[in-house]
């Protein structure tokens, strides 16, 4: 199967750069698996499409700042020279680090990377880790050893420690008594690079869903953004179950593909958590036969990693990193319906949903999506797939 079997031409008008004011005015693309009849809807058309008996699951990880623009040692930032265009994006000495995932979750263990200070330089418990995955730029310049400096007083410092594929680097932060306090004042939103901007004040609360709670996510899980506190109520008022899981968005989730055939992609590791009182309700709703509803890919790959650990897919209290691949031939165990956003062409996401309805009529819809203007990617319309 080639990557390029996944592509789709997309008009860069149609790639949304500002959130609607209102959440809940997206639009809601529905397609039926069975008939592959579309049908164009509103996204407050979704609590009447969903059934009674529905069982509906969040991914309820929180973004936070992880995007840093610093300097290197011994550097200020000076301007370009004319004769370096290559650089342009850059003031010489600036670096940009958009951090990815801890290397090692503070949740699944402890050790010396995830060690912090407190207020009197003693170690403090795990809850704060120092050493990171990271993309940066100028990637060509950054190598082992290399010392970066953020904030204006170079208030947090790091070290590259070792590189890695497709310009990752492992970054370690000097010790500080709360690394995420210091990323909420230095640190950008990461918005992804289609959104042609740079980030602002409102996108810290619009590229957040209203029930996100667990830090540790460097992308939205984009499929939840439409939802308001008054769609979640008529939801419940409808009788409808609600389950919220953990799946940290990290590398595994955007990084694009670099091989010609899907079947050689791996997928990195993406840190998830699904705790007792959702495995309880999504284990049984599984067994009463009702239909479990996933809320994006993030959730659908952390239902279908959990049950492929157990030889009958039951869901049982789990945590861990996924780096489960879901693509065309993939055999669903737990999601019966999905919404989802649309999503790049030739990417992961294309193919899990591609997966989950058939990679013929996910891009009928797509070129029909496109044909009505609908608005794409992270801040853009939706789908339901049942």
């Amino acid at each position: 199967m080639l990557v390029s079997d996944f592509h789709y031409d997309l008009p860069p008008e149609l790639i949304a750069q500002e959130p609607l004011a209102d959440r809940a005015a997206s639009r809601l693309l529905h397609l039926d698996r069975a008939t592959g009849v579309l049908a164009d809807r509103g996204f407050r058309d979704l609590p009447a499409l969903l059934r009674p008996t529905d069982l509906v699951v969040f991914n309820n990880t929180r973004v936070f700042p992880a995007r840093l623009y610093g300097r290197r040692a011994g550097l200020r930032a000076q301007p370009l020279s004319p004769r370096n265009p290559a650089s342009r994006d850059f003031l010489r000495g600036r670096v940009e680090v958009l951090l990815t995932s801890p290397a090692c979750h503070p949740e699944e263990r402890r050790d010396e990377g995830s060690a912090v200070l407190d207020d009197e330089g003693k170690t403090a418990p795990a809850g704060n880790p120092l050493v990171w995955h990271a993309l940066v730029r100028p990637g060509r310049k950054l190598g082992v050893g290399e010392r970066l400096f953020f904030g204006d007083h170079d208030e947090l410092q790091a070290e590259i420690l070792a590189r890695g594929d497709f310009g990752e680097r492992i970054l370690r932060f000097q010790p500080v008594p709360d690394l995420f306090t210091l990323l909420e004042r230095l640190g950008h939103v990461p918005l992804p690079p289609y959104i042609a901007r740079p980030d602002q004040p409102a996108d810290r609360e619009r590229y957040q869903t209203v029930y996100a709670s667990a830090r540790g996510s460097v992308a939205a899980p984009t499929a939840g953004l439409h939802f308001t506190p008054e769609i979640l109520a008529e939801m419940k008022s409808r009788g409808i179950e609600a389950a919220e899981i953990t799946l940290h968005v990290g590398l595994g989730t955007f990084q694009p593909l670099h091989v010609e055939r899907v079947e050689e992609h791996t997928m990195h590791r993406e840190w998830f958590q699904i705790a007792p009182a959702a495995a309880q309700a999504i284990e049984r709703a599984r067994q009463a036969g009702r239909r479990i509803v996933a809320v994006g890919t993030t959730t659908v790959r952390t239902l279908e990693y959990a049950a492929a650990q157990s030889c009958d897919g039951r869901i049982v209290p789990l945590s861990g990193a996924s780096d489960l691949f879901i693509y065309p031939g993939f055999r669903f165990r737990v999601v019966g319906a999905l919404l989802t956003n649309f999503h790049l062409p030739q990417s992961t996401l294309l193919m899990l949903v591609s997966a989950f309805a058939g990679r013929e009529p996910i891009l009928a819809a797509y070129q029909h999506a496109v044909k009505e203007r609908y608005r794409f990617y992270s801040y853009g319309d939706c789908m339901l797939i049942e």
